[in-house]
């Protein structure tokens, strides 16, 4: 049995995204559970906006996994080196990024938004979002 001070207090926290940030990926997200806004260890959790004919800026993420679920929209994700291969995810798709994998996202739309909620085994994920040059293939 551990003693009182070993012992880690956590609660339920309740995040009303009420306000959005603009990420390194250069899309806006509306700030959900964090490190930062939940005491989270291990996850974070946001919806994410991709405007109409919007694309995210080319990256990968630095150690680890990326879940997403898409609530509204098509997006097709171009992933790998030099981002050669690609993936249309719609409304009720899952999609899985492995941890470090490159990628970049494209609403298919010119009139309409694409949401989803994007989920990820880091508690502070933008500290680790690492630019990708698809010139560079690596």
């Amino acid at each position: 049995m551990s003693s009182p001070s070993e012992q880690i207090v956590q609660t339920v926290v309740a995040v009303r995204p009420e306000r959005e940030i603009l990420t390194h990926q250069r899309l806006p997200y509306f700030v959900g559970i964090s490190g930062e806004t939940a005491g989270s260890r291990g996850l974070s959790m946001h919806m994410v906006v991709i405007p109409p004919g919007g694309v995210a800026a080319p990256h990968r993420h630095r150690g680890y996994e990326t879940a997403i679920y898409v609530l509204e929209g098509r997006v097709e994700t171009r992933y790998g080196p030099g981002l050669q291969q690609r993936v249309v995810s719609a409304a009720g798709d899952f999609l899985f990024i492995p941890a470090d994998m490159p990628h970049q996202a494209f609403n298919l739309s010119d009139t309409e938004a694409a949401r989803a909620i994007v989920a990820r085994n880091d508690p502070a994920e933008q500290e680790n979002v690492v630019p990708y040059d698809p010139a560079a293939g690596g």
